[in-house]
């Protein structure tokens, strides 16, 4: 009896440790730009490190599949996910370094916030 209530503490620990951070639903404005070439550090293209600009950060998006992300104003970083970015981006693609709001759940995973949503409000240019 000892060993088996043992165990199942073991197990129900294991099971915290490993299990994904729950999602939290909240709407985030900010900046969309492709991860794979965004550099914090940099603030001319918008926070894009591109030296064509928007062209070439809709090219790596959509036509390559890059991942999207979105830069709140004070920083934080999202690396969007779900529907909004199936099929190569198709429906953030376009919106890519423009300003939009979007409403979707948000966790943490390994390190990085990740905001899963299906669509998104375009707020500027």
């Amino acid at each position: 009896m000892r060993k088996g209530a043992l165990f199942l503490s073991a197990a129900a620990i294991l099971a915290g440790a490993i299990a994904p951070a729950r999602a939290a639903t909240q709407t985030i404005t900010g900046q969309l730009v492709d991860l794979y070439c965004y550099n914090p550090t940099t603030k001319e293209n918008a926070g894009m490190d591109h030296r064509q600009g928007r062209e070439c950060a809709y090219a790596c998006a959509k036509w390559e599949g890059q991942p999207i992300g979105l830069v709140t104003t004070d920083g934080k970083l999202y690396q969007l996910a779900g529907e909004l970015v199936a099929n190569n981006n198709a429906k953030a693609a376009p919106h890519i370094t423009h300003t939009v709001t979007i409403t979707g759940d948000v966790a943490e995973r390994n390190g990085i916030l990740v905001l899963s949503a299906s669509d998104l409000k375009m707020m500027s240019k």
